[in-house]
């Protein structure tokens, strides 16, 4: 029982290194590479708990990576999880800040550096792409294209027209699905 326990530990580690070295550009670069581990290599969620994880994540003040590394390692691993989780995700890039701030400030002035930074632009953003496509097939499975289709727009509107914080809309959108008369009605149905 102790051998799986920190085999479990050990798997969280190298997983989240893996996501920690490989995530270039920050959170949101990170979300596809999160997913990848934790559902696809490991299954220790489906894609539904996933994109509940990100959801709850994006309503939530802090780095998406590392809040979703806390709460899978906790999840997976316990409280031992969640900090092998949270370190193993930010310890490359603690490292690599330092060493490559180093560089960087010796170097700035040089072509090639400009060049390693606009090259990353899109493969992150091929990314970002494939992770929207997954989540837009979910969705549609789910609600239909039409209302996918309606609440991302209105999602769109209102995060990128009006301005409002997508956790707020995140957020709206989570109590709205908990107040669903139909949801409460089966609800009491199955208890009675």
């Amino acid at each position: 029982m102790r051998t799986q326990g920190m085999r479990t530990q050990w798997q969280l580690f190298l997983a989240f290194l893996r996501v920690g070295l490989l995530g270039f550009g920050g959170g949101p670069s990170m979300i596809p590479l999160v997913r990848a581990e934790v559902v696809t290599r490991h299954a220790w969620m489906d894609d539904t708990e996933f994109g509940d994880v990100l959801a709850i994540g994006n309503t939530l003040p802090g780095p998406i990576a590392t809040k979703m590394a806390g709460y899978i390692g906790y999840r997976v691993g316990g409280l031992g999880g969640c900090l092998i989780a949270v370190l193993a995700q930010i310890l490359p890039c603690i490292v690599a800040m330092v060493a490559l701030l180093g560089l960087f400030t010796r170097y700035r002035d040089q072509r090639w550096i400009e060049g390693m930074s606009q090259g990353v632009v899109p493969v992150v953003m091929v990314m970002m792409a494939q992770l929207t496509w997954d989540f837009w097939q979910k969705s549609r499975a789910a609600l239909g294209w039409i209302a996918s289709l309606v609440m991302g727009v209105v999602a769109g509107g209102l995060i990128y027209g009006l301005d409002i914080h997508p956790g707020l809309v995140i957020g709206a959108i989570l109590v709205a699905a908990l107040l669903r008369p139909e949801r409460n009605r089966r609800r009491k149905e199955a208890s009675s």
